[in-house]
């Protein structure tokens, strides 16, 4: 699907047009839809609502994919959770509808991306590039990603910022309000205020193409070498505010991992928590967006990595406090868990909080990293648990609504989440608690894989 104009909006006026012309629009049909029921027998109503909802999937789908930017990620996630409002028989559909956002959005053609990547460049695009495919490989909320050879014959994979869409971002992001009102009526549980803070810094983050070109040479060079994940290199010399290449590495997608046996998923599920949890824990670095689009599966069963644009640190000190955090948690000592996020100014409202309340949102939210015993996330186990994180049940709402956590700590939150949804999509099983006992107590390796990792993590620096 191509768009003819490749058109982004730049303009905070008309951005606000597409996207309140969406919110207006779904309003008054669902209103339609409500009043014209009110004289139709009851399967009727059924099905004109269904309709409805899937009318609605679709017209999400157009508008948010050509907005591309912060109203496209509210689609995406949208995509992860099992949207409680919607008919059994309807959800299903409507979430592939919406997973598609990222893949069936419309492309800009590659003759209005390529001024981008030659000013990048600072000199014409075939000066670099032997071959250069102009079809994309890949379609994001702020760029496309194309494949290519260099003149020296290095396969490469070079990903291209959309123009205008700096602007269009922060024309979005002060329409925030109008996306987060119209999300509101799809996911009525969710803390939209804290989810529109959220999306505002890591959106601004990951406008920043050489920002997330250091971070990615940081995980490259940390795991170069490593048994089972992959990071390919950034070819640094050709990256730059706008532009991120790399090493081109070539598997199966995230569509193809779904279809494989059980066996294959559970090892899939397992080096991606390994990647996005291990390596905070050995390295004090994360990567916070955990994506279907941003990794692939090796014909040799190991997995790469890709899109840094959610990076962050965390030096021993915060990691002291994460493992602290988590081991009261497990072991139940709810005030110890209150007083250790007070300290580190987390909880800057903690007489709100009980601690035996505490225990329960941690319960909700990641107990699958806490009890000991095997566990396969489902699609609903990840969707509850992701809801919760947006919108403590209600008997603890209000203790743990309002706490303004620093980014670390929210990108964190976001990585947990969006690492639960792939897992849930994988159907993937493990005994997740002793996987992380590994890290947080300092156990054995509980797996084949967690061994593996020991061993490359102890290996001399520079091996």
């Amino acid at each position: 699907m191509t768009s003819s104009s490749g058109d982004i909006p730049a303009s905070r006026l008309g951005r606000t047009a597409r996207i309140g012309g969406l919110a207006a629009s779904q309003t008054a049909k669902y209103a339609g839809t409500r009043a014209a029921n009110v004289t139709r027998p009851r399967h009727q109503r059924k099905l004109a609502i269904e309709r409805r909802h899937l009318q609605a999937a679709d017209q999400i789908l157009a508008v948010l994919g050509t907005m591309k930017g912060p109203a496209m990620k509210i689609g995406q996630l949208l995509s992860f959770v099992d949207l409680g409002l919607l008919p059994k028989d309807v959800r299903p559909h409507f979430q592939r509808r919406l997973a598609t956002l990222c893949d069936a959005a419309p492309q800009i053609p590659f003759e209005t991306m390529e001024p981008v990547l030659a000013a990048s460049l600072g000199t014409p695009v075939t000066s670099v590039f032997r071959d250069f495919d102009p079809a994309p490989i890949g379609i994001a909320s702020i760029g496309q990603v194309y494949r290519a050879t260099t003149l020296d014959g290095r396969d490469v994979a070079v990903k291209v910022q959309y123009p205008k869409i700096v602007a269009a971002a922060k024309a979005d992001l002060k329409n925030l309000s109008i996306l987060l009102r119209f999300a509101k009526g799809l996911a009525p549980s969710v803390d939209m205020h804290s989810l529109g803070a959220e999306l505002t810094d890591r959106f601004l983050e990951e406008l920043d193409y050489t920002r997330e070109a250091a971070s990615h040479r940081e995980l490259a060079d940390a795991f170069a070498g490593h048994p089972f994940i992959v990071v390919p290199a950034p070819v640094e010399e050709l990256c730059g505010p706008h532009v991120i290449v790399t090493e081109f590495v070539e598997g199966a997608d995230f569509d193809g991992l779904r279809a494989r046996p059980p066996e294959d998923r559970d090892r899939a599920g397992e080096i991606l928590v390994r990647f996005y949890f291990g390596s905070l824990f050995h390295l004090g670095r994360f990567s916070g967006d955990p994506h279907p689009g941003n990794l692939k599966v090796l014909p040799d069963g190991r997995l790469a990595f890709f899109d840094f644009g959610s990076f962050k640190v965390l030096d021993e000190r915060r990691l002291g406090i994460v493992r602290g955090t988590l081991r009261a948690v497990a072991e139940g000592r709810g005030a110890d868990a209150v007083s250790l996020l007070a300290d580190e100014g987390i909880l800057f409202r903690p007489d709100r909080v009980d601690a035996e309340q505490a225990l329960g949102y941690f319960y909700d939210t990641c107990g699958w990293f806490l009890e000991d015993e095997a566990l396969t996330m489902t699609p609903r186990v990840a969707s509850e648990a992701i809801l919760q994180s947006l919108a403590p049940a209600t008997d603890y709402r209000e203790e743990m609504r309002g706490q303004d956590l620093p980014v670390e700590w929210a990108l964190l939150v976001r990585t947990v989440v969006s690492a639960m949804a792939l897992l849930g999509q994988l159907t993937a099983t493990a005994n997740w608690h002793r996987i992380a006992r590994e890290w947080v107590y300092g156990d054995p390796p509980a797996t084949e894989l967690g061994q593996l990792e020991a061993d490359f993590f102890a290996r001399p620096r520079g091996d």
